[in-house]
């Protein structure tokens, strides 16, 4: 027994110094006080590896290159949902470079970033971009039930044709349908709503955090649903004059309409970009916040 016990004590007096000696340390730095930001490339291009970003450089460093460049009509860091990059607050420079090598310069402008979450925003390469506030901390609702909201924030960023943006101001909408399960678990529609996501936007303006409501598909899961949108012009005097008219990327010109697959407690940018009357055409591409 006295054996057993000497024993006993080696193994935690080792275990202790193993402790001591293999300190976990994560390599992470503060980022209170920092600009926080997220990349959008929006410039009305056709969406081709010529036209993909290969070099991001914020003040002379590097924040993207040839391994992983930044395509048309997406952000970085990409990949993964609340990740931002950080920079000193005040002025900055950005510089893109296109061509595989990344050596081809394309854009080079300033930006003043603050302390905090942002989206910057370049949309012409001849022009400064457009920093828009991240909206964090994001909403969220509590509920006792099944949540039935996610949120959304439409940004417009059409351009008209080449280096017009457009002057439209646009209202976003969805259509919500009102429904219920009956006792043999059958969805029976009462009625569809067409809901305006936030107010209508001009060019280079967000609706902010906008909540829509989402009717689960299958009630006690995660959460996901159809909902169809569909952008209204709005005139001077805050009436709509009718379904906005643009080119799709697929060619044709058509009352602006699409769908996307929503999940309840999900924050996603609706960022509409691309060119109203003329190749390569428009759409709204979505960048999920959490």
């Amino acid at each position: 027994m006295k054996i057993l016990k000497n024993i006993v004590w080696i193994l935690l007096a080792v275990c202790a110094f193993s402790c001591e000696e293999h300190v976990i340390e994560y390599d992470a730095a503060p980022v209170s006080g920092a600009a926080e930001f997220q990349l959008h490339y929006v410039v009305p291009v056709t969406a081709v590896a010529a036209n993909n970003i290969y070099r991001v450089e914020i003040n002379g460093k590097v924040y993207s290159n040839t391994s992983a460049p930044l395509t048309t009509y997406n952000a970085i860091p990409s990949g993964t949902a609340s990740a931002f990059y950080t920079a000193e607050p005040g002025n900055v420079n950005i510089k893109l470079y296109q061509g595989t090598d990344g050596t081809t310069l394309v854009y080079d402008q300033n930006a003043t970033l603050v302390a905090g979450k942002q989206n910057i925003f370049v949309h012409n390469f001849n022009q400064p971009p457009v920093v828009v506030d991240n909206g964090f901390p994001y909403q969220d609702a509590v509920t006792l039930d099944t949540d039935t909201t996610s949120y959304v924030k439409f940004y417009n960023f059409l351009y008209e044709t080449t280096n017009v943006p457009t002057t439209l101001r646009l209202q976003y909408q969805y259509i919500f349908t009102r429904s219920y399960f009956n006792e043999k678990g059958e969805r029976i529609i009462v009625n569809k709503d067409t809901l305006d996501v936030g107010p209508p936007v001009a060019f280079g303006e967000s609706t902010g955090w906008q909540p829509v409501k989402v009717f689960k598909e299958v009630y006690n899961a995660s959460g996901t649903a159809r909902l169809d949108y569909l952008i209204q012009v709005v005139d001077a005097n805050g009436n709509i004059t009718g379904r906005l008219q643009a080119r799709t990327t697929g060619g044709t010109t058509q009352p602006y309409a699409d769908f996307w697959t929503t999940t309840v407690g999900r924050n996603v940018h609706h960022i509409y970009a691309g060119l109203r009357t003329a190749a390569p055409g428009s759409a709204v591409r979505l960048f999920t916040a959490n």
